[in-house]
């Protein structure tokens, strides 16, 4: 209301045209579309339906502008989860949101919705933040581990066993360990440096296996939820006789960068560790171990030679590294570990999306320069350059594109349209990426310019002369003549008429309104 009345106070000093300065307001508006952002929170498993935020209320529009303004509400991504409802202005969640689908492996689920608004045209974006609840328990990849343990372990001695994984975050995630009593073991609990906790077995006392050749103990992972939520596994001690010597890898950590489009059966490392024992406690084999079971479906390991290599289809998009840790188990039971850390480097291999949101598929021919007549978003998976894109239009056409925000183009009108000269443009749109081999999309927008009254008929001739015999029949036709004009529809449809001068006598014709024709009304003679 403030910018309305001010433009129209200036308006009228500047001595500039009531409709230039709405359409100056109007361009104003949509050039500050999207400056604010809503925010929301909603816990997930919220049944179907849930009230998220009353947009209407909460963006000062009256209800009955929702409706004669077309508002609706689009997700980001194909899955459209949001519904907004215009007679109410309330915006709900279509189905019950679940975060560890929607947002697996991350601290916190963000989903971004823009809200549009026609008539004018105006864009506003949203967040709603899918907050946790302690909807999963912790659970072991394997509800029995074994570990083979030689009697001649030293006190102290440290063995990994596999972590449990919780697919909760934050408090609601996996907090805690805990090992059943037992005389021999403890358990250490360390955290990585990113963050993920591991877990040791630490010998307390000397086993010896003459006295006991095998223990069971009961491990129990804890989350951290209200009320807390657990899962157990079993770990099974198998005490072996004497074998003094532990495979040794050659390092402790191998690090390796992969392209994504590295083909199947590539090789990726060969790790390798040596055991000086002789005979079977020498012959040392290889298993992954507190390894995903995503990396273990991207990635093979040769039990024997300790190759590793790809069998699935990486995908930068999808994870940008992975890591493995690889357990070298001698003949006698003995074992090391090593760490293998994959980097995926990204490779050009998405094309830019184009995402059509709002068209005018008709408009006038009196529309003034910089009407918009579409808006869309372009989407480049990639990363880098390779997911940098931008936007042009093929031919010489009056329209541009001009950026707003978040990847986003309107497409404008930039000169007047005449439809007598074209009705109607077929828009090309290329959107190509800034990738070293380019990709590109496209897409086709056709756009009809309707016809305005700005053309009056024309005869096909200035004078029409036509000769009649005297004493002719009454209504005899005589002659048609011809215009035409070059709208179109109702616009170009042409009556005629005869102009009648005061004070000159009646003509002896007529003519006919709808084809043209020439009538004489009755009988002539020369003579007279």
């Amino acid at each position: 209301g403030w910018l309305f009345r001010r433009g129209m106070a200036w308006g009228r000093q500047s001595g500039v045209s009531k409709r230039q300065v709405i359409l100056f307001i109007l361009c104003a508006c949509v050039c500050q579309s999207g400056a604010e952002t809503l925010r929301y929170s909603l816990p997930e498993e919220m049944e179907r339906d849930s009230f998220v935020a009353n947009i209407a209320k909460d963006l000062g529009v009256p209800l009955s502008q929702l409706a004669a303004r077309k508002a609706r509400v689009v997700s980001e991504g194909n899955e459209q989860l949001f519904r907004l409802d215009q007679n109410t202005g309330a915006l709900t969640a279509k189905e019950s949101l679940d975060r560890e689908e929607i947002c697996p492996q991350s601290d916190t689920c963000t989903l971004v919705f823009k809200i549009f608004f026609e008539n004018p045209l105006q864009l506003i974006r949203g967040e709603v933040e899918v907050r946790d609840v302690n909807d999963n328990s912790p659970v072991f990849p394997e509800k029995e581990m074994v570990l083979e343990i030689p009697e001649t372990a030293s006190p102290e001695s440290r063995f990994p066993l596999e972590s449990a994984q919780d697919k909760d975050v934050g408090i609601n995630g996996l907090q805690n360990y805990s090992l059943g009593p037992n005389p021999h073991f403890s358990l250490a609990i360390g955290t990585a440096k990113d963050g993920v906790k591991y877990l040791e077995l630490v010998l307390q006392r000397q086993l010896d296996r003459e006295e006991q050749g095998e223990l069971n103990l009961l491990l129990t992972a804890t989350d951290g939820g209200s009320p807390p939520r657990s899962g157990t596994a079993q770990v099974r001690i198998v005490v072996l006789d004497a074998n003094d010597n532990i495979p040794v890898f050659d390092r402790e950590v191998y690090e390796v960068r992969l392209a994504e489009n590295s083909p199947p059966e590539q090789l990726v490392v060969r790790v390798a560790a040596a055991d000086p024992d002789e005979g079977s406690n020498g012959e040392v084999r290889y298993a992954f171990t507190q390894t995903s079971e995503r990396s273990r479906q991207l990635f093979q390991l040769n039990r024997t030679t300790g190759e590793i290599r790809v069998v699935g289809n990486l995908d930068f998009e999808e994870a940008k590294s992975h890591k493995m840790v690889v357990k070298a188990t001698d003949g006698g039971g003995l074992s090391a570990h090593c760490k293998v850390q994959v980097e995926v480097l990204d490779v050009n291999d998405n094309a830019p999306e184009i995402a059509l949101t709002s068209l005018t598929a008709s408009i006038p021919e009196d529309a003034p320069p910089r009407t918009v007549v579409a808006l869309f978003s372009v989407r480049d998976r990639d990363s880098g350059d390779n997911g940098r894109t931008e936007c042009s239009i093929d031919g010489d056409l009056p329209f541009r594109l001009t950026p707003t925000f978040d990847n986003y183009y309107e497409l404008r009108t930039t000169a007047a349209l005449d439809r007598e000269r074209t009705a109607e443009y077929n828009i090309t749109i290329t959107a190509t990426d800034w990738g070293t081999k380019r990709l590109s999309s496209r897409e086709s927008i056709f756009v009809q310019i309707a016809d305005v009254n700005d053309n009056a008929p024309e005869f096909s001739q200035e004078v029409y002369t036509m000769f009649v015999t005297e004493n002719n029949s009454p209504m005899l036709r005589i002659g048609r003549m011809k215009a035409t004009d070059a709208d179109a529809g109702n616009n170009a449809r042409v009556n005629y008429a005869l102009v009648r001068q005061e004070g000159k006598e009646q003509p002896q014709v007529s003519i006919n309104a709808e084809n043209g024709d020439v009538y004489i009304l009755r009988p002539l003679d020369y003579e007279k």
